[in-house]
């Protein structure tokens, strides 16, 4: 017999599916473009490229309410931006008119194997990058960017419930990215799990989630599964390639994490410093 409750988690799975870019994130699209945006005459400096591309699952709050805040960043600090979802803006003579690029909610492989040089080679060459949250998710197969840029695999984030209130422990700040933040503040987000810590690869970590202060788990229909990375669960570091500045930050699922005062405060200041513009310098 069928029981009302399989056929209840059935629908459920189906319309979480549908929608909400699940079904994206298990069957990704592979586009890549060729044909560049034409970018501003008139962009001034220092100047950062904007990319929200997603192959993958898509953030459809977060991703026009993290660039929201990066452009007012941007304006009143005397910045230029340029957002786009066009891959093909990854050569070299496009890049080389940004000083910073940020993914944003970037999800899926999003760049062909020419732009991923492009791409590389910019990093190498001592510009900053910022990465958001699904940044570091576990849909960008490109292992460079997985080992250098993230630095560790993604693991998983709780469900049952899947946004939870936790503790966030700044543990570094002696840096422009968390000069500002409390020692600790509480933050709802969908806390994501990595198969390691960063820092036994020699990344900084800069703030973690005190695990004891929310369930990692999954806790959902027929799926259990343990995701605690014990006392060491690192949400926010940051490593130099070369003289290249790289910055993660795994919060911001949510549009209302952009409302937040110490959301703002982490991304002005990991833009300060992957601008090069303060803090610490990378060889």
């Amino acid at each position: 017999m069928f029981r009302p409750r399989v056929l209840m988690a059935c629908v459920f799975v189906a319309l979480m599916l549908s929608g909400c870019g699940v079904w994206r994130a298990l069957y990704p699209k592979v586009e890549y473009e060729t044909e560049p945006p034409t970018l501003p005459t008139d962009l001034g400096s220092p100047a950062i490229l904007v990319f929200t591309k997603t192959n993958g699952f898509r953030h459809e709050e977060a991703i026009p309410a993290g660039v929201a805040l990066i452009e007012e960043i941007a304006s009143r600090r005397g910045w230029s931006t340029f957002h786009t979802e066009n891959g093909a803006t990854f050569t070299p003579e496009l890049l080389e008119r940004f000083d910073a690029v940020v993914w944003h909610m970037t999800s899926g492989d999003v760049l062909n194997e020419k732009q991923k040089l492009a791409f590389r080679g910019w990093i190498e060459a001592g510009h900053g990058f910022v990465g958001m949250h699904a940044a570091g998710d576990g849909s960008h197969i490109w292992p460079w960017y997985r080992s250098t840029i993230i630095g560790v695999d993604y693991g998983e984030h709780p469900l049952g419930p899947q946004f939870q209130e936790a503790r966030l422990i700044v543990e570094d700040r002696d840096h422009p990215a968390t000069a500002k933040l409390p020692e600790s503040f509480v933050h709802m987000e969908e806390w994501y799990s990595f198969a390691e810590s960063p820092r036994t690869k020699g990344f900084r970590v800069l703030a973690r989630v005190d695990e004891s202060t929310y369930s990692p788990e999954i806790d959902f229909l027929w799926m259990e599964k343990d995701l605690r990375m014990g006392d060491d669960h690192p949400i926010v570091w940051t490593t130099c390639v070369g003289p290249g500045r790289v910055f993660y930050n795994a919060l911001g699922h949510q549009a209302a994490a952009y409302q937040k005062q110490e959301l703002k405060d982490l991304l002005e200041g990991s833009l300060v410093w992957a601008l090069g513009l303060e803090g610490p310098t990378c060889q």
